[in-house]
């Protein structure tokens, strides 16, 4: 075998190998206006003609595959631009992070094919700075330390239809505000005893506007600053001043952050006085992505990991990224679905059928060809002498020789697909049963001359013969053999484990719920089945973890970590057709379509909250 198998190479270049640029993009491809604002930033020379993006993810979780299509988006313009992409690390909630989650990430980052260079910062990395700008919103009467505890924070807020109350601490006097903020820092008052708010509009219909919090006092130990400190900035007041410090141009968001642009705007304008560098941040919003038989929310995420619907993080089923790629998916096929389904500005839902189709497509283009056998049936050649071994060559891949071939050893024993026999064979069956031929692929002609049963009257061996003159599977008179079985030798085959998955949801959307139904009532019963009783063609002997390969006729399938030197596992990564899509042929069409429940109104969305 020529070519390394099944494995997708590390990419750490800035751009992927196969997204195209913008120059090679037709000009009826998928719809970006993202890039068209950029592209008239760049043009207009706004901001220098400079283009910076970064990628903000918090360190409290795994990415799933709808931060898949942020990153290929921000750091997909940055390349496309000629400019740069960042990695931060919003680590503003010392609660819910972990060292863990951002190493995690960054290998996610890595694996999609993006590198940030040295650019890896950290909100944390400015901690210093961002307090000094809460001091300065003080000292300019913009912001003052309340005691209402949050229950009564969100009371005095209102709400759409009813503007909200001023706090009694509103007007406490600036020094008193100084010093309390610095009481707050040193630790002298409890979790939750005082906040400091921005001061700004309690009747502004925008309820984020209500004078938001901007820090709250946390005491516990931070992943990286240790208990420096004891009070943490919120992540709507770190956002900005984060993108501002690292001379971001323009701020990529979800579209749930778009009511909140006017305050990400109002704290630019507030502290422009004493903000180094001349660099005004654009927050830009988009659609996040939405797919069929999934859900992104990282509470439901960890409802599956922890009341145990899923193995982890990591389970194959699950939409995170490592979840993903233990299944078997490529990066490069993430691209190209990302790619392909453009940013859009409202909310939609995208087919999973479309990710699945991108999916077969660059598996097909680049698994090796293997057989194995998931449920076996022992199949004696009577005429085939036994301790005898023929072998047969067989391809990696018939539309790439460059994958070279392997030899198949063919003896007296094989196993063939249990569901390829039929006793009593339906009209039209064109595979085995008593008494007709068919080929075995790469090798022979076979006949059924018998078949024993146990018992029971299970079937548990077939007796045939073989027709030495049909090597390599070709009928020496010409006759028909429509049937083809795939097969392994009993003698030489290693045996597996295979876990054949399929989507965890029985719902094209699992959160449209009756009363008193739960998501999780929804989870498919047979998204996992595991067999354990699989044989696989001995090429495979030694195969590595994420090493990916096609079992002729049954599917795409990728060597599991827990695969041993005595077992290998086998993870299903999909079917070679889509069984749940009526017509494949319109995948390539534009997929999202219109979202059944509008978008929140300012009133249910909430007031500025935590990132975290």
């Amino acid at each position: 075998m020529t070519k390394q198998s099944g494995k997708d190479a590390s990419n750490t270049t800035t751009r992927a190998a196969d997204t195209p640029r913008a120059e090679d993009r037709a000009d009826d491809g998928p719809s970006n206006f993202v890039r068209e604002i950029i592209a008239d930033d760049v043009a207009r020379g706004r901001q220098g003609g400079r283009v910076a993006t970064r990628f903000p993810p918090e360190p409290n979780g795994y990415l799933h595959i709808g931060h898949a299509k942020s990153i290929c988006l921000n750091f997909g313009m940055a390349e496309e631009f000629g400019g740069t992409c960042n990695l931060r690390f919003d680590d503003t909630n010392p609660a819910a992070e972990d060292i863990e989650y951002v190493e995690s990430i960054q290998a996610d980052v890595r694996w999609l094919g993006f590198d940030w260079d040295d650019r890896l910062y950290f909100a944390s990395d400015y901690y210093d700075k961002l307090y000094r700008y809460a001091v300065y919103l003080i000292e300019e009467g913009k912001a003052y330390v309340d005691g209402l505890s949050p229950d009564q924070i969100r009371e005095y807020r209102g709400n759409y239809y009813t503007k909200g109350k001023h706090s009694p601490d509103r007007d406490r006097p600036i020094e008193e505000n100084l010093v309390m903020f610095e009481r707050m820092k040193q630790g002298e008052f409890a979790d939750g005893q005082y906040v400091l708010r921005a001061k700004i509009d309690m009747a502004s219909p925008n309820l984020n506007m209500r004078d938001p919090p901007i820090y709250r006092i946390r005491k516990m130990s931070h992943h990286r600053t240790g208990d420096t400190w004891c009070i943490y900035p919120m992540y709507d007041f770190t956002h900005g001043l984060s993108d501002q410090i690292e001379g971001i141009t323009h701020s990529i968001c979800t579209l749930e952050f778009e009511d909140h642009r006017p305050l990400y705007d109002w704290f630019l304008d507030q502290l422009e006085p004493v903000l180094d560098g001349d660099i005004r941040p654009q927050q830009i919003e988009f659609a996040r992505l939405n797919l069929t038989y999934t859900v992104m929310s990282k509470r439901k995420l960890l409802q599956l990991v922890r009341d145990g619907h899923v193995r982890g993080w990591d389970d194959p089923r699950m939409p995170t990224l490592v979840g993903m790629r233990r299944r078997g998916f490529t990066a490069e096929a993430l691209r190209r679905f990302c790619d392909r389904i453009g940013v859009a500005k409202r909310d939609g839902v995208v087919d999973v059928a479309l990710l699945e189709h991108a999916l077969r497509e660059h598996l097909n283009a680049t698994s090796p060809r293997v057989m194995g056998v998931l449920r076996p049936l022992k199949v004696v050649i009577e005429n085939f002498p036994e301790g005898q071994v023929e072998e047969f060559d067989a391809p990696y891949h018939p539309e790439d020789p460059g994958y070279g071939s392997r030899k198949v050893p063919f003896t007296r024993e094989i196993y063939i697909e249990r569901d390829d026999f039929r006793e009593d064979p339906p009209k039209k069956w064109f595979r085995l049963a008593a008494g007709r031929e068919i080929r075995l692929r790469y090798a022979c002609l076979i006949t059924c001359v018998d078949v024993i049963k146990d018992p029971s009257g299970q079937v548990v061996e077939l007796r045939c013969t073989w027709d030495p003159q049909s090597r390599g599977g070709t009928s020496p008179d010409g006759r028909k053999v429509r049937g083809t079985s795939h097969w392994v030798s009993a003698d030489h085959s290693v045996a597996a484990e295979v876990r054949l998955y399929d989507r965890l949801f029985t719902q094209e959307n699992p959160l449209d719920l009756e009363e008193g139904q739960d998501f999780t009532d929804l989870i498919n019963p047979d998204s996992l089945e595991v067999l354990t009783d699989c044989r696989v063609e001995p090429s495979l002997a030694g195969a590595a973890p994420e090493s990916r390969y096609q079992f002729e006729r049954l599917g795409y399938f990728c060597v599991d970590a827990d695969s041993t030197d005595q077992r290998l596992v086998f993870n299903r990564t999909i079917s070679l057709r889509d069984s749940w899509a009526k017509l494949e042929k319109k995948l390539d069409k534009q997929p999202a379509r219109k979202a059944k429940n509008k978008k929140p109104t300012t009133a249910s969305k909430g007031a500025s909250t935590s990132k975290s």
